[in-house]
């Protein structure tokens, strides 16, 4: 079972990750969806897409839940019945999800070149040409957008930009670790950002700050 990585974060929230290994008849077995689900499946045309969702639904299983625990708002965020928070991700051959009490998010991607060329549309690229050549600057443009897309999905509003109204602090490659800051509609609000870098991606989580 390739369950890739766990890391609790206190006695409620848990990050799980995935690597997607199987075949989407693996995957399938033995799992039950809503009707819902079945249906998303059934319209998705990339089977890379459908092992994602699919290898989800064993995190979930992992995580104490199946499907049917599982419901999505208007938004196309997904809520857990139970009350505490959720979210999902996939990338290629990883997914993951986080589990908390308070507003949660992640993101996973793979480290690619082509982030330097649509950089400017997420953050100002000035801040990263100090570093000492185009790998480390896409590693590090890549924990960024990771640590915008896990807040856009934490918070959850329409309008939310990334250039706009998302700023992540830098940071080191060494600590894995720093805080954003979200100003949006005349409300401000902070949050950690944890990141991890593993086979070729980045992950990052989102928590609000204490």
């Amino acid at each position: 079972m390739p369950l890739y990585k766990t890391i609790t974060l206190d006695e409620v929230t848990k990050v799980l990750i995935w690597k997607i290994e199987e075949d989407f008849e693996w995957l399938s077995k033995d799992v039950k969806l809503t009707t819902h689900c079945q249906n998303r499946v059934d319209g998705m045309k990339s089977v890379l897409h459908k092992r994602g969702f699919m290898s989800v639904r064993h995190l979930l299983l992992e995580a104490g839940y199946t499907d049917f625990d599982l419901f999505y708002d208007e938004f196309g965020k997904p809520h857990l019945k139970d009350g505490k928070e959720i979210s999902i991700t996939h990338s290629y051959n990883f997914s993951g999800i986080i589990v908390g009490n308070s507003p949660v998010g992640i993101d996973i991607e793979k480290q690619r070149e082509k982030i330097l060329r649509i950089a400017r549309k997420f953050t100002p690229i000035e801040e990263y040409r100090t570093l000492a050549n185009d790998e480390a600057v896409m590693r590090k443009l890549t924990i960024v957008w990771c640590a915008k897309e896990a807040i856009y999905k934490l918070y959850n509003k329409q309008g939310l930009g990334f250039l706009e109204h998302i700023n992540v602090r830098d940071f080191d490659f060494e600590i894995l670790k720093t805080t954003a800051e979200v100003n949006f509609e005349d409300a401000h609000s902070e949050y950690t950002i944890d990141f991890l870098e593993f086979e070729g991606f980045t992950c990052g989580y989102a928590l609000p700050k204490a």
